[in-house]
Order: structure tokens, then sequence, then C-alpha cells
């Protein structure tokens, strides 16, 4: 018997991309709902070469539902996870509001996959910052090869992590540079647009950023609480793909080739390193890609045990919808859910 699967958000980016995934991966659902806010009822969304009508959240009936894949942001989840996950439906859930909650697994499967049987406290399970995400699937396998005391992190990320909005505004502001029109700016507190901006999301009281803060939080609980990481993390006009400048500081030696060696063999990494021009990953390749690309690999001769990095992934699949399903993924695999009896 299959499950039945719910997408809430699902007019959204990554609700989309949700649906999307679930398709390309013969994800076993009987059924598959689309669900949203209540303005966005009868909205059609794209599920393989279906078509969904988009129902309301707030007056559906999750008591048949398997799994919920929510991607509506913190404060629809705040208010409706708990009310799900009551309901016998394991949330699986794309947004900050439960990733520091101590009951509530934060899950990469390449990394952390065990810790998803932890999920029953409360039946939800948190996705990580699309930036944290693709990170972690890359020093995972450095760090249980020679253990990583420090890392220093800077993001070059997409437009797309900001919202459909995001996309919008740079694509009308390139248009406006073009066409010599006025740039409005309502997303970015500045100009997007042949520009790049050192800030995501809100700043806090030790003048880093909120995005900075979760990369660093989030690797301590799903990587290992001592590794010390500090981020600046930035908007660039890039439309798809996230891309990390990595510093790593080791406590046993590792070299370059050892690192090299290493990472083609791991789950979701996909090494492309040659030292001549265009032997690289860039967003524009990562795009509807699922793997975390990895390239620049080299010594760093500034610390003892430190090597540098360059990682790129699309951050609407690896770093929101291909993680939120592999996580169910890992739910089914392992048996620890079961499909609902439906009724007849």
């Amino acid at each position: 018997m299959g499950y039945k699967v719910a997408v809430v958000g699902a007019t959204g980016n990554v609700g989309r991309e949700m649906l999307n995934i679930l398709d390309e991966r013969k994800f076993p659902a009987d059924e598959v709902v689309a669900l949203a806010s209540r303005r966005s009822m009868g909205v059609e969304v794209s599920y393989g070469d279906r078509t969904l009508k988009v129902k309301a959240l707030e007056h559906y009936d999750f008591s048949d539902v398997d799994i919920c894949l929510m991607s509506a942001g913190g404060e629809v989840s705040k208010e409706w996870s708990p009310k799900i996950g009551a309901a016998g439906t394991v949330v699986i859930d794309n947004s900050s509001a439960w990733r520091m909650d101590p009951d509530v697994p934060l899950i990469v499967p390449e990394v952390n996959a065990d810790a998803t049987a932890g999920f029953k406290k409360k039946n939800i399970i948190a996705n990580p910052n699309c930036s944290t995400a693709q990170l972690v699937v890359a020093l995972k396998p450095l760090h249980d090869k020679a253990t990583i005391k420090r890392v220093v992190v800077s993001t070059y990320q997409s437009v797309s992590g900001a919202g459909k909005d995001a996309m919008d505004e740079l694509f009308s502001q390139t248009k406006a540079v073009y066409t010599n029109q006025e740039l409005i700016s309502k997303k970015f507190p500045t100009r997007i647009a042949f520009n790049v901006i050192p800030q995501i999301d809100v700043f806090m009281e030790d003048g880093y950023t909120k995005e900075e803060w979760k990369m660093m939080a989030e690797t301590k609980k799903m990587l290992d609480p001592k590794i010390k990481l500090s981020a600046t993390c930035v908007r660039v006009p890039v439309f798809v793909g996230h891309s990390e400048a990595v510093n790593i500081e080791f406590e046993n030696p590792i070299t370059a080739d050892e690192a090299r060696d290493i990472l083609r063999k791991a789950p979701g990494c996909l090494v492309i390193d040659k030292h001549e021009p265009g032997g690289y990953a860039t967003p524009y390749e990562a795009a509807g890609e699922d793997a975390t690309y990895i390239s620049r690999i080299r010594e760093d001769a500034t610390v003892e045990n430190g090597l540098v990095l360059w990682c790129v992934s699309d951050n609407l699949r690896k770093g929101a919808a291909l993680n939120a399903i592999q996580i169910a993924e890992v739910l089914i695999n392992r048996k620890l859910i079961s499909a609902k009896k439906k009724a007849a």
C-alpha cells in the first residue's frame, strides 16, 4: 500500500519543486495533495503529467495523511505542524521554526540519517537551512576522516533562496538597467542587479546575521557541537544555486589528494576539480541537479592541517525540496512509518 502525501505551500518555489521531485523519484505515493492558504484555493500546480488543484490548509483533514511536506514559512509551521503531527502525520518542515528544538531531529540524510528515529516525540522533522545543507554534505566525510576543529565559510547565495518575489525583483531590476528605467527594491535592502549584498536575514546583537547564526547552530547540531564555525552570507545576482568558499581546520593531518578521494566516494558529493579554466562547478551547472558539487580542493598553508574548497548546490533541491523527500524516503526505507489504513 502506498502513502498519502500532502505538500503545504504547493504554490511556492520549493513546494513546486517538491511536487516535481516526488514524481521524478517515483516516490511510493498513492495520493498527493497540494495545499496552501485560502487565497491560493483552486490554483493549479503540476505533479508529473498530472495537474493538482490547490486546497486550503485551514480546512484540510489530515487524519489519513501519512507524510506532510511543509514549505509555507515559519509562522504557518509553528501553528500547523503540531496540529498535523497530533493527527498522526509526520511533518517534514522546511522552515526554521523547529530546527533547534531538542525534541525535533534536524536531518540531512547523508550526514545524520540515524537521528531520524527521534521524530516520534512531536511527529516533526526539520530540514536545515539551504546553505547549511550543502555545507554539511561536504564536511561530514572529511570530519569522519580527520576531525574538524574550525570552519570559516563565505557564501554566495542565489535570490531563489528568498522566494519567487526575490527572483522577480532580480529579473525586473536587470531589465530596468538595460532599458534605463528606475530600479525598485522591495525584497532586498538595496539593489541586487549587478550587485552583491552582504546581508541575508536580520542582524543580531553580535553583528552576525540570522542566516550566519543558522549555519553555525545547525552544523553543530547535525555534525558535532565542538566544531567552531564563522560565516559571512552574501546574496548574489544568481537565480538558482548557492556557492560557498570553505576554509577548514582539522585536528589531524589530511592532504588535498586524500580529501579529493574521500569526497569522490561520499554520498551526495560530486567532485569536479581540474586545475584549468572551467575545471570547477558553478551555480549554472548545479541548477536542476541533486548533487553537492565540490571543486578547488587545496591545502591551506596558513594553518596546520587546513584545507580550502568550493562547493555549489541547487538550493531549491538539496537545500530544500530534495532533502525533505530524502528524509521521507529514510522513514519508509527504515520502516519507521507505515501507511495508514485508508477508508474504503
